[in-house]
């Protein structure tokens, strides 16, 4: 008998050539994929992601801006993500995108005994309809609920947001939709580009769909999960007291401690008791989970690195 693989969805194009010196370390989908590749204890079937199309993407941002990331004018725009733009970045996207949509799918396939998928992509949740923010380009969180409703594989799709940073473009982008919801459990506050790490100054507006918790300054693992406890039961009946078909986990490496937007108390192990809680409450519940490794800015990418994996070895250890 054949052992069951966790579907993880790579490829070397996710990496855009923005420069090695830039605040995103986005070798490190690369790095990721080479660490996992070397633990022979986790179970991972490693596909290759289809790229979202042009209909996808235009089905949540303005032509203008699809326009302006494809051919890098208006330059301000292009570069609103704050990613400098080169002509391979259309097509890295494009290709980010698509992983996380396939990992969707992955996840939603019968076949699949885990009800689970995962995505070395990140850069999705401040993307906006019509700009970038936070080095998030196009907001695959989103392009992958439209899409996925369109093939009639979800009806409803919920994203939990551990990432540190509030996830202020999806839920600008849950206004308009009915079938996405968002959870936000943050430790910076998130607008117009801008980050705030006091966060007892409330900096958004939640909506029926689409709600931000905020983790005090100093937070520590307890707290964390004391708040994943109480929160994420809203998951369960967001859609008008009816759970989501599917939840995309965006798994941060951003709330380490030794994280520069860091305001957090939170180490390595903290991260990965999380991860295990997410994975848990899921299957609890019935719920599949596509994951995606979202943001993680230590000067040391070796850190970062190690908090992405500890997420897939939660996976396999809980």
């Amino acid at each position: 008998m054949t052992p069951t693989m966790l579907p993880v969805f790579f490829h070397p194009d996710y990496a855009a050539p923005i420069g090695n010196d830039h605040t995103m370390p986005i070798r490190k989908f690369g790095l990721v994929a080479d660490a996992l590749r070397m633990d022979t204890r986790l179970a991972l079937d490693f596909r290759e992601p289809r790229a979202a199309t042009d209909e996808q993407l235009l089905a949540v941002h303005t032509p203008q801006y699809v326009e302006a990331i494809r051919t890098g004018k208006p330059r301000e725009l292009a570069e609103s993500q704050k990613f400098p733009w080169t002509p391979q970045l259309f097509d890295s996207v494009k290709r980010t995108c698509g992983g996380i949509l396939d990992a969707g799918r992955a996840a939603l396939d019968p076949m699949n005994e885990y009800r689970t998928a995962a995505a070395l992509v990140s850069g999705f949740h401040h993307a906006h309809a019509d700009h970038g923010q936070g080095f998030c380009t196009f907001n695959g969180l989103a392009v992958a609920a439209d899409a996925l409703l369109a093939e009639r594989h979800a009806k409803r799709t919920a994203v939990l947001d551990l990432d540190l940073h509030y996830g202020n473009g999806t839920a600008s982008l849950c206004e308009t939709r009915p079938h996405l919801a968002n959870l936000s459990i943050y430790g910076n506050d998130y607008r117009r580009n801008t980050p705030y790490r006091d966060v007892s100054i409330p900096r958004h507006t939640d909506g029926p769909n689409h709600r931000g918790v905020a983790l005090p300054n100093g937070s520590d693992g307890d707290h964390l999960l004391a708040t994943l406890e109480a929160e994420l039961p809203w998951l369960l009946t967001c859609f008008d007291g009816r759970p989501p078909d599917l939840m995309i986990y965006q798994a941060g490496a951003d709330p380490l401690r030794d994280d520069p937007y860091s305001p957090l108390d939170l180490g390595h192990d903290d991260l990965r008791a999380r991860d295990a809680f997410v994975f848990n409450f899921a299957q609890q519940h019935g719920l599949p989970v596509a994951w995606n490794l979202a943001g993680g800015y230590t000067q040391d990418v070796t850190q970062v690195v190690e908090t992405h994996v500890h997420t897939f070895r939660a996976f396999f250890d809980r």
